[in-house]
């Protein structure tokens, strides 16, 4: 999975094929935590990450 952006310690990946499964989501790694967030309504969809990063993603 290619990473697409680094910040805050924060690593968020995204695959790029179209075979995919939906919704459009992106992964976030923020040292013990994932999270998967729905591009379209910035929901998180799966994972514990802490609403702190949630709102800086």
């Amino acid at each position: 999975m290619p990473v697409i952006s680094r910040f805050y310690g924060m690593v968020i990946k995204m695959y790029f094929l179209t075979a995919e499964h939906n919704p459009p989501h992106i992964h976030v790694v923020y040292g013990e935590y994932l999270g998967v967030i729905d591009i379209r309504t910035s929901k998180m969809l799966e994972c514990d990450l802490p609403n702190k990063a949630l709102k800086i993603v």
